[in-house]
């Protein structure tokens, strides 16, 4: 990792140089490598982006708990790395990995984190379970 350059060098150049919010994060989706299926959003610091490229597998930031956690610790669901990539801008990364375990990433027991999608209008709106996720356990 090297410092935030010239927006062209950010933009165009082969330095990677991520981008850390105010509070020091960078958002991350990460997605299953064998389909693209979206599994997960996270946020990560420097730290968890330092042993994410180190170790070949998934850490991330709890906003809640404050505190750096490595996917799959206590689930089994361990994501390997296969590929990262960042947006344009590098204030963004995406994750394909391969997740251990039963192969899900949501703590609910779902594959994915994005299981409900909204639907209806305005005052309307309701959450409906997509038929296609995975059931939790």
């Amino acid at each position: 990792m090297v410092n935030q350059g010239e927006k062209s060098d950010l933009e165009e150049g082969t330095a990677f140089a991520p981008r850390f919010d105010a509070d020091g994060l960078i958002v991350c989706v990460t997605r299953a490598a064998s389909d693209g299926e979206i599994l997960m959003l996270a946020y990560m610091n420097a730290e968890a982006l330092r042993l994410t490229l180190e170790t070949g597998v998934a850490h991330y930031w709890s906003r809640s708990r404050q505190s750096l956690w490595r996917k799959g610790e206590t689930s089994g669901q361990i994501q390997k790395i296969m590929e990262i990539r960042t947006d344009c801008d590098q204030d963004a990364l995406l994750l394909s990995v391969e997740a251990g375990g039963d192969g899900g990433a949501c703590h609910t027991g779902r594959r994915s984190c994005f299981y409900r999608k909204v639907a209806g209008e305005g005052a309307n709106a309701a959450l409906v379970f997509d038929d296609g996720a995975i059931a939790p356990r």
